[in-house]
């Protein structure tokens, strides 16, 4: 399981929105304890390739987080990012990308403007993919 803030989620969705038609992305940052881990820090990045069909996150960008995350006494826990016109699942292309099942991969559809949907997913052998229970606190 993995929990997040309610203003978390928000901040992840407005920034999603502002970001249209283009996908946006992130990372999630924070804690494991009892095989649940816990969202403390949401990193707000930019999508190098400007599509709305994919996402790429600058090496500087992802370097800048994850010492930010140290700096708090965070771990990386995976990242973040939206589909701005297809369902919150992942696509071909994220499942081939995908490489650490440790790693949890948040996706918000905004296929329903007025009703984003987020999900936590964790990818093994880049095709099998199961949902992780995300709950907002």
């Amino acid at each position: 399981m993995i929990t997040l803030k309610k203003g978390d989620y928000e901040k992840i969705v407005e920034h999603a929105l502002s970001c249209l038609p283009e996908e946006a992305c992130g990372l999630i940052a924070g804690t494991e304890e009892n095989g649940v881990k816990e969202i403390k820090e949401v990193y707000l990045l930019e999508n190098t390739d400007h599509s709305n069909e994919h996402f790429n996150i600058s090496p500087q960008d992802q370097l800048k987080a994850i010492k930010d995350m140290r700096s708090k006494g965070l771990v990386p826990l995976g990242n973040w990012h939206s589909h701005p016109e297809s369902p919150s699942r992942p696509s071909e292309e994220d499942k081939r990308l995908f490489f650490d099942s440790k790693a949890r991969y948040l996706i918000l559809s905004l296929m329903e403007r007025d009703k984003p949907d987020l999900n936590a997913f964790i990818v093994e052998n880049h095709r099998d993919v199961s949902k992780d229970p995300l709950q907002l606190v």
